[in-house]
């Protein structure tokens, strides 16, 4: 046989066989996604644009398909725990929504901190702790609607609610009846219909998030705000651990863009939520602006509030937390 004809078999041999030994590809993968809020509504797109993001830069890598948001498919206070059970891969969720998952999930919105500075501090690495015995893997902050204000549909002239009928989420529950307020739940769906009607003379919900319908149905926004409205990527931690690091790296990389540009200490979002006050006051809504003692007992009621909730509920991880979380 002619010498450079067997070389060459042999060669191609040889090429098939390491072919054959060499580990394929990596198939693209396809996880299930879910919003906590309806899919199109001002909370429920900054997920969807992650979704977007990811689903864009991960072609042949990693998909996520968006099956819903709540409450179409069940409640937004049951999402996580679905989630957590294998239900759904990977949900954008605020954390008024999974307070039923660790009693600790109120600190994410009482930070003092920018979240960079709360991955370097030890507050999000112990957060992601409680989280991940819950089987949830914490991947980051992907928005931020800045701080949450009451909004009325009647006027107060001091930090008193007593007499008001306020709808709530877990949010601010304990914040507005230490001021007096008779308060009570609903889902997203019914706060028009409840203002309306007089159900309720107001609610709590963050300025970037608001809903321009509600214009028609409120007249007061009172100041200053309190807490912070931000929404979370999570994903199911079994899931999460059968990814490779390349769609790990990947999702998460993505993810904490969209965190540093949430950031609301940036100029950026200060000039939003400026700009989204100046279209609410040409609607002809009104802010309601408590200052000095007032505007004191106001932010001192909501914090206290806020952490005594979480420290009677976590009375070991509760006062760690606050440590972490607030200067």
């Amino acid at each position: 046989m002619n010498f450079k004809k067997t070389m060459g078999m042999l060669g191609a041999g040889l090429a098939m066989a390491m072919l054959a030994g060499a580990p394929a590809p990596a198939a693209e993968v396809k996880l299930s996604g879910a919003s906590c809020f309806p899919i199109g509504s001002p909370p429920s797109k900054p997920f969807e644009r992650v979704v977007a993001e990811i689903n864009k830069q991960g072609k042949g890598i990693i998909q996520i398909d968006l099956k819903g948001g709540a409450p179409a498919i069940g409640s937004p206070f049951t999402l996580t725990q679905k989630m957590s059970r294998g239900v759904y891969d990977i949900i954008g969720c605020t954390e008024a929504y999974f307070g039923n998952v660790i009693p600790e999930a109120p600190v994410f919105r009482f930070s003092e901190y920018p979240y960079s500075e709360l991955r370097k501090n030890g507050g999000l690495a112990l957060a992601s702790k409680l989280l991940a015995e819950k089987g949830i893997h914490y991947i980051g902050r992907h928005h931020d609607f800045g701080p949450f204000y009451l909004w009325l549909s009647k006027k107060i002239d001091k930090p008193d609610l007593t007499g008001l009928h306020l709808r709530v989420a877990p949010v601010y529950t304990a914040f507005f009846k230490a001021l007096g307020a008779t308060v009570q739940t609903s889902n997203i769906g019914q706060i028009y219909t409840y203002m309306e009607n007089g159900t309720v003379q107001g609610y709590g919900w963050p300025a970037l998030g608001w809903v321009p319908s509600w214009v028609k149905v409120t007249k007061y926004r009172v100041e200053p705000g309190f807490y912070s409205a931000a929404l979370h990527t999570m994903a199911n931690l079994k899931k999460w651990n059968t990814l490779t690091q390349e769609q790990k790296d990947l999702i998460t990389r993505i993810v904490l863009e969209f965190e540093a540009k949430a950031e609301p200490s940036s100029a950026a979002f200060q000039a939003r939520l400026a700009a989204q006050k100046k279209k609410t006051a040409e609607q002809g809504l009104t802010a309601i602006t408590f200052t000095g003692a007032d505007a004191e007992k106001w932010l001192s009621t909501a914090r206290k509030a806020g952490w005594d909730e979480v420290i009677e509920r976590s009375p070991e991880n509760g006062p760690v937390l606050k440590k972490l979380f607030t200067r």
